[in-house]
């Protein structure tokens, strides 16, 4: 018994640390970006259409995860997507054109892709034998992970490295984690496995979550992307300070994730998707309709405040599921969810344009207290 819970509480440790992987290697590459940018000579439009590479690559993968889980087991897809993304993220700086940035981006998230369902999975199982709700505190330090990469790259480039050796030191350091961590996770043999597997479809419980996790998503990249347009153009922020938005939105998620499992204890997952989703919603509100600047900043607070701890619950009620492996589950849910992320923002825009940006981001926030509405009465 006592051999068990030492398993456990490592193989959790390990997956801890597998999500900080994934957080570093994805939010390295935004302040490379900039770079790419420069040197390849790209205009705006022409960058957005690369970067939509990134989540083509994620979303496309993530299908095929859940089945190469269901064969390997997601500690061996975990290790293989981690190498990848430490492997390509160093590269993306030494695309000589537009098409071979694409392509690299591709490449390197399908293993963001691959990364964030075997990850998922795991933690799922880990879980399962720890016996009681954890999953906030693994996409917890997945945001930790979100700043950490961005910050830790720059701070490289500012001690004096080039762009690419911070990167590649950023990449030996993925490396390291992952190689002394992806033993410590739990086999293939503890993981549900289904008899036969084929691409299908998700259906049914999956949709609904997937569709719950697609709204969530979508509030988070509307922030990612329009936050700080919304602070410059129509809130009059200097530019200097337009991020700080977003920075306030993540810090608020980061610390909310890592104290959530605590709070899911005390207040149940219904409730928590309850108030977390209507608080956020309330966010979105307060941000878009009081005219004051530091309304809005405490309005994108209450939106991390609120949204941090919905998507773990999703995400360990798509586990739960019944006869659906948790790696199809997983994978189907995901890609609903980061479809919000990468499309939903492009949809903002579109809003945007035929209303106003505030109307749009408003819009984002009624859509949260539907979820609020829908999975207060799926319970």
């Amino acid at each position: 018994m006592m051999d068990e819970k030492l398993r456990t509480k490592s193989a959790r440790r390990a997956t801890l640390l597998i999500f900080l992987v994934c957080g570093i290697g994805l939010s390295s590459w935004a302040p490379m970006v900039p770079f790419a940018k420069l040197k390849l000579g790209l205009n705006d439009a022409d960058l957005g259409v690369v970067l939509l590479s990134l989540g083509a690559g994620a979303i496309l993968m993530m299908p095929f995860t859940g089945l190469l889980i269901n064969k390997y087991g997601s500690r061996r897809i975990a290790l293989i997507a981690a190498l990848v993304i430490a492997t390509l993220l160093p590269l993306l700086l030494l695309a000589s054109s537009a098409i071979q940035l694409a392509m690299a981006l591709f490449i390197f998230g399908a293993g963001i892709g691959s990364i964030d369902v075997a990850m998922n999975a795991q933690a799922v199982l880990v879980q399962e034998k720890h016996g009681s709700h954890i999953m906030s505190s693994f996409h917890g330090m997945f945001s930790v992970g979100g700043l950490l990469g961005s910050i830790g790259l720059g701070f490289l480039i500012k001690a004096g490295l080039s762009p690419t050796v911070a990167a590649l030191s950023i990449s030996l350091l993925l490396i390291v984690i992952t190689a002394t961590q992806f033993k410590k996770l739990f086999p293939k043999s503890e993981e549900a496995q289904a008899d036969s597997m084929t691409l299908s479809l998700p259906k049914g419980p999956v949709v609904f979550l997937g569709i719950m996790c697609f709204i969530t998503f979508l509030a988070e990249g509307s922030l990612l992307d329009w936050s700080a347009v919304f602070l410059q153009f129509s809130r009059n922020f200097d530019p200097s300070l337009s991020g700080l938005g977003y920075a306030s939105f993540s810090v608020a998620m980061a610390v909310m994730r890592l104290t959530g499992d605590g709070i899911i204890h005390r207040l149940g997952s219904a409730k928590v998707v309850l108030y977390g989703t209507l608080l956020a919603g309330f966010g979105f509100l307060i941000a878009v309709t009081l005219p004051w600047a530091a309304a809005a900043l405490i309005g994108f607070v209450l939106v991390g405040l609120g949204a941090a701890n919905v998507v773990p619950v999703f995400f360990t009620a798509a586990g739960r599921i019944p006869n659906i492996p948790p790696s199809i589950a997983l994978s189907g849910v995901t890609i609903l969810g980061y479809s919000g992320q990468l499309a939903g923002p492009a949809m903002i825009g579109v809003l945007a344009e035929l209303t106003s940006l505030s109307i749009a981001l408003g819009f984002v926030g009624v859509l949260l207290f539907v979820v609020a509405f829908a999975y207060r009465h799926r319970e």
